[in-house]
């Protein structure tokens, strides 16, 4: 029973596999906007009933896309993190790096997760751990900084922003951070992404052409923002 068991465990994975594969292939055609069941259905040759008992709403397969696009680019950054060494310097650049590297080849992913909100989709709490591992390798190299006492100060907040200096804490899982630096380290994230969301959106079009060095030069400056660069 054991055996059998797990090979239908095994068959349904395989099918839930396919219907994603198939679902990812519309986001790159028709956008998230219109993802339809149907014609997921129709791709694989499965009749929409069938699907329904994989995913029972368009939303549980676009919050299907959204944790595995997060997973599979927290991958690419915990691998890049994992290779750049001990220094956290080295780290952070090696982290955005990896970002920009997966948005690029893959932009329809990238929309999904980090784009415009699709229409009358709320993203339910499923997502939340999926995009935290994200944001994972940063708080390590944030957290190995402080300890090593190279991570640049910065004025710590006071008033409603030192509430949310404490919530960041809790996302990078760093309570020993100070506010200050938590605040310049959300400004570093933040900017980075709307570096790599101008490019893939075609905001450098006809105005940069040397992208690569442009944004290895994000990179250190952005870096010194979160007081990981000297």
């Amino acid at each position: 029973m054991n055996a059998s068991r797990t090979a239908r465990e095994r068959a349904r994975a395989e099918l839930v596999s396919e219907i994603t594969a198939a679902a990812r292939r519309q986001l790159a055609e028709t956008g998230a906007a219109a993802l339809s069941m149907r014609a997921v259905s129709r791709e694989i040759g499965m009749v929409s009933s069938a699907l329904h008992r994989y995913f029972p709403t368009r939303d549980d397969l676009l919050t299907a896309l959204i944790v595995q696009s997060y997973d599979a680019l927290a991958d690419a950054v915990d691998t890049a993190a994992a290779a750049a060494g001990d220094d956290p310097a080295d780290r952070w650049r090696a982290v955005a790096h990896a970002v920009r590297g997966w948005a690029l080849a893959h932009p329809h992913e990238y929309a999904l997760i980090y784009g415009s909100p699709v229409p009358g989709y709320r993203a339910p709490a499923d997502t939340v751990p999926a995009a935290g591992r994200v944001l994972a390798p940063f708080g390590r190299a944030l957290r190995d900084a402080h300890a090593a006492g190279t991570l640049a100060g910065a004025p710590d907040p006071d008033g409603p922003l030192a509430a949310d200096a404490a919530r960041i804490a809790g996302a990078l899982e760093a309570p020993e951070l100070p506010g200050g630096a938590l605040l310049a380290a959300l400004t570093a994230w933040s900017g980075l992404f709307g570096h790599v969301s101008f490019e893939l959106f075609g905001q450098f079009d006809n105005a940069v052409d040397d992208r690569d060095a442009l944004f290895a030069g994000a990179v250190e400056r952005l870096g010194r923002v979160a007081g990981l660069v000297r």
